[in-house]
Formats: C-alpha cells, sequence, structure tokens
C-alpha cells in the first residue's frame, strides 16, 4: 500500500514539474521565496490595527511569530529528521527526471535531503488559517484570499520539484492544527483579558 501511495506521490511531482518553462520557473520562484511575502504579512498587521488597535495587533503579531516557529522546528525535528523521506529532488528514481530552478549557471535549487513534510506548506497554512481565524469577523473576503496563497506557495514547492503532494498536504494540516491551537488558548485568552 505504501509503495502505491509513493507511486501516485511520484507521478503527481513529475507531471506538475513537467509543466516548466522559463516564465513558470521565475513566478514559481518568485512565490516560493520567503523575503516575496514581506508586503502581505505587514498588510495583516496593518488590516488587524485598523480592525482591532495596536493592542491586539501586536498580540496577533506575537501570536502569529510563536505559530511560524513551532510549525518551523516541528517540521524539522518531528518529521524530516525522524522519517527522513528524501525529497523528489534528491530520491534516486527522480532526480535526473525533474527540472529544476537554475539559480545561477550551473546551480540549481534542490532544498534540503529530507522533505516530509513541507516547512513551507506548514508555516504558510499556518499564518493564512491565523489570520483567518483572527480577521473573518472584520473581512469576509480574505477567507478564500487566504486559502488560496496558502495553497499556491506550496502549489510551488511542487512544480519546483522539491515536495511530494503528500509532503504538503500533511504540511498543510499541521499549520492549520497549530495555528487552531494558538488562537484558541493563546491569542483568545490574551484578547479577553485585555476587555
Amino acid at each position: 500500500m505504501i509503495e502505491y501511495l509513493e507511486g501516485i506521490d511520484r507521478a503527481i511531482v513529475e507531471a506538475v514539474n513537467g509543466w516548466n518553462t522559463p516564465f513558470l520557473d521565475e513566478v514559481m520562484w518568485i512565490i516560493s521565496g520567503k523575503l516575496t511575502w514581506i508586503p502581505f504579512y505587514l498588510f495583516l498587521l496593518f488590516l488587524s490595527w485598523r480592525a482591532f488597535g495596536w493592542k491586539v495587533a501586536s498580540v496577533f503579531f506575537l501570536t502569529v511569530v510563536c505559530t511560524v516557529a513551532i510549525t518551523d522546528q516541528t517540521t524539522t525535528h518531528l518529521f524530516k529528521d525522524v522519517f527522513q523521506r528524501y525529497r523528489p529532488s534528491h530520491h534516486a528514481l527522480l532526480t535526473d527526471r525533474l527540472h529544476f530552478y537554475e539559480i545561477e549557471p550551473g546551480n540549481f535549487y534542490k532544498g534540503g535531503a529530507y522533505g516530509f513534510i513541507s516547512a513551507h506548506a506548514a508555516n504558510f497554512f499556518g499564518i493564512c488559517m491565523l489570520s483567518i481565524f483572527h480577521l473573518k469577523s472584520k473581512y469576509k473576503w480574505m477567507v478564500p484570499v487566504l486559502i488560496s496563497i496558502a495553497i499556491v506557495v506550496s502549489f510551488s514547492r511542487l512544480y519546483l520539484g522539491v515536495h511530494y503532494l503528500s509532503d504538503l498536504f500533511v504540511g498543510a494540516l499541521l499549520g492549520t492544527l497549530v495555528a487552531y491551537l494558538m488562537y484558541r488558548f493563546v491569542f483568545s485568552n490574551i484578547v479577553k483579558r485585555w476587555q
């Protein structure tokens, strides 16, 4: 059964990675970049401040930082280091069959050795879901926008050949779970004490 599921994972990453074009390579590389999203984070913080004031916005900011720290460390130390599942880019059957983003001539981006689970997916779903829990009462339009952003960022990792779909799916679940727990037991409790 596990071999069958791994076969599906390999087929999906090969198919999506096979859509590569120079234009899509650049777009997906930018989407996958961490610095790309700084204006987005600042925009979320601005929306929080505008809707709830600086105290709540500062708690929101700290809760987001804690959420990312938890998801990032969990994906590395409780999953990647434990399961040691090679990324598609490091898999003996796939590495020569995939296309990789060329950072500079002869230098291709392949990520670290292990990829289960995706820190990108966990971090972005954590940030986006926490933002949804916090802001949806004031900005209902944000729900589909934030979910779409998290999905697109995760998809970019599949396209770049550095994660399987299962890496992304479990990362999304982890990010959502951590975001819920942080919102429910940390953010909400601190904000209630101030009211």
